[in-house]
């Protein structure tokens, strides 16, 4: 652990800058042959997370002004002579953006605490307030349980699920803060009303298909950011931090490597959005607002269509658009390495009408359908159930394994609605006993 131990120190946990770019980079202002227009500010801010507030000194007092106000390195300082003087973050609310979202106006740990019915003690425990360098000791004592995953491409991914009281905390904080926030029009993954079949309408029946990967998304996205997100909708400075630790995830000094070794820990390193965390893809979204915004305007410029699924991006478009190619695919990712995010660059696709083109699990041919391979699957674990019995075709154990293929028929009939019906005949042929 020694190992470990040594990269977290050499990598801390604030790494990143707190102000994501709001607008489209010089090189994209000429493109397509034709000027690049900025947006206006309003159309930008009309369904979008404010800006983040102007950064302004925070005043001081000779008392600690709430619970758990912190001292900064002034203050410190003045310790060491003899006298406190401690930081108050939370006079700059903004209740014009809190109220333009319906949001709590919370400024303080206690009305922070107060709101989440919880203890503000309790709640400065689950923040990391209490432990040096806001970081769990030990995987015991940590507030999520930690668990590499094998990718399909290779390395190991981190499953960081909270605890029952995190959870419950990180669950509020989404019901009544989060999922009052939108995000960008061209965001379709997790979003209330949208779905793969929304995120694949805008690229059926195109010229050429796009797609790029994110990697470690989650992970890329850091404590900073989250901060400055909060900041945005009009919370305190001080809320903003703690509602950031509490939905963030710094790793335990012992996490035990995974099979592919050290080094899958390094996008782990800074304090980050967790993956397991129930506020972790609506905090994403809004995270990636600001390349959403730029890639929608650079794929515009080009005559294409751009929509982002979680971590799948797609871009999509005409002839002339596929006569361009040589320009958009550096520009998109210029604006990603911009944007602080990392393309996985085995996985970027450049799919031409007469190959499949699949976007998010859906093929994009003509219309929205069901991936020919997938339904021949399915239709097999159907025909096989009706046939020997569903436990021969459950390998997996699945606890509700009739429930498990009624999902399976509605993802295909919300596809390719007479397959779906198809696919219903064979399972009303099963008997579940």
């Amino acid at each position: 652990m020694g190992l470990l131990r040594w990269l977290l120190g050499l990598f801390g946990a604030n790494s990143g800058t707190a102000v994501a770019k709001a607008w489209t980079d010089q090189a994209l202002r000429s493109t397509a042959g034709r000027p690049w227009r900025r947006p206006r500010l309003s159309s930008i801010r009309r369904n979008a997370v404010s800006p983040p507030l102007r950064r302004t000194p925070a005043p001081t007092t000779p008392q600690p002004a709430y619970r758990f106000a912190r001292q900064g390195v002034a203050g410190m300082l003045e310790s060491l002579r003899g006298r406190s003087s401690y930081l108050n973050l939370a006079t700059d609310l903004d209740r014009t953006r809190l109220d333009r979202w319906n949001l709590p106006p919370l400024a303080t740990p206690d009305e922070l605490a107060d709101w989440l019915e919880i203890p503000v003690g309790k709640l400065a425990w689950l923040s990391g307030r209490l432990v040096s360098g806001n970081r769990p000791p030990s995987t015991r004592e940590a507030h999520y349980v930690f668990r590499w995953k094998a990718k399909r491409s290779g390395g190991a991914r981190l499953i960081e699920s909270p605890k029952p009281l995190l959870r419950q905390v990180q669950t509020k904080i989404l019901r009544e803060i989060l999922d009052k926030v939108p995000p960008h029009a061209a965001a379709h993954g997790f979003v209330a009303g949208r779905s793969i079949l929304t995120n694949a309408k805008p690229h059926c029946d195109r010229v050429v298909v796009v797609k790029w990967d994110l990697t470690d998304f989650y992970a890329s996205v850091r404590y900073s950011r989250v901060v400055a997100i909060f900041r945005s909708l009009g919370f305190s400075r001080e809320v903003a931090l703690w509602l950031a630790s509490l939905t963030t995830s710094a790793i335990a000094a012992d996490l035990p490597f995974p099979e592919s070794g050290p080094q899958a820990l390094r996008p782990y390193l800074g304090r980050h959005l967790p993956q397991g965390a129930a506020t972790s893809p609506a905090l994403a979204n809004l995270s990636a607002f600001s390349l959403d915004v730029r890639l929608s305007g650079l794929a515009r410029a080009f005559g294409g269509a751009y929509t982002r699924y979680a971590d799948d991006l797609t871009i999509s478009g005409d002839d002339a658009f596929a006569r361009q190619l040589k320009n958009v695919i550096p520009l998109v990712e210029k604006v990603i390495r911009q944007e602080r995010f990392h393309v996985h660059a085995k996985k970027r696709k450049v799919i031409r009408r007469g190959q499949r083109q699949v976007v998010a699990g859906v093929v994009v041919n003509q219309h929205p359908n069901i991936r020919r391979d997938d339904f021949d699957r399915l239709k097999a674990i159907l025909y096989n159930s009706a046939k020997h019995g569903p436990a021969s075709q459950n390998p997996n154990g699945h606890p509700d394994f009739a429930a498990h293929l009624r999902g399976r028929i509605a993802h295909a009939a919300m596809l390719n609605s007479v397959r779906g019906e198809k696919l219903m005949r064979l399972y009303e042929a099963i008997d579940f006993g």
